[in-house]
């Protein structure tokens, strides 16, 4: 290795990764894709439009949208992490969408499991919803996590980024997600597009 390289971080060879960081980046990406495909099919069939979320439908129609373009953007980001053209995409910014897309799918999974963990226990009720279905949900969105959680990892030793992008999207994500969450209905409500609590 040469002291410009060393000066300059890893060469471009040791920033190319490997065969199963790019196919998990593609198969992250899939997923992605398929789940947007999935809100895109609510809007286009009038999912919402009947039934027990029918005074709901506007607010949801908004909500659907920003979950297809969450889940647009982290396909782009599961790519990008795993491209070997150079582009526009500075290592720490992609290091704190991935970290924050592990954290944020990581909280909705383990945070799944223990409601399971609840309902088989007894101590919420509902043992019968779990089902095959549903730990086979749960398993998905467990891999999902790990998948971003790889690549998260992958890119942040490739790049030599610092702890710090790592800490901002573990600790980010979730805040905002959860605000997001909170805020939201509050202001659809406030826009009449959601009835008031």
């Amino acid at each position: 290795m040469s002291s410009t390289t060393c000066a300059h971080g890893p060469s471009h060879d040791q920033r190319r990764p490997g065969t199963g960081v790019t196919v998990t980046g593609w198969l992250v990406a899939l997923c992605c894709v398929g789940f947007a495909a999935v809100n895109i099919a609510f809007e286009f069939t009038g999912r919402f439009t009947e039934g027990p979320y029918a005074e709901y439908a506007a607010g949801l129609t908004v909500v659907n949208w920003f979950v297809v373009a969450l889940k647009v953007l982290g396909a782009a980001v599961a790519l990008l992490s795993v491209t070997t053209r150079p582009g526009p995409r500075p290592p720490t910014v992609l290091a704190v969408l991935l970290w924050g897309a592990f954290a944020t799918l990581g909280v909705y999974a383990l945070g799944s499991v223990v409601q399971a963990l609840g309902m088989v226990s007894g101590l919420t009720g509902g043992a019968d919803q779990v089902d095959a279905a549903a730990l086979s949900y749960l398993l998905f969105f467990l891999v999902f996590a790990a998948g971003y959680g790889a690549l998260a990892l992958s890119h942040s030793r490739r790049h030599r980024t610092r702890p710090g992008p790592a800490v901002l999207g573990v600790l980010g994500a979730p805040v905002v997600l959860a605000l997001i969450l909170l805020v939201a209905p509050a202001l659809l409500a406030c826009a009449g597009l959601m009835p008031t609590p």
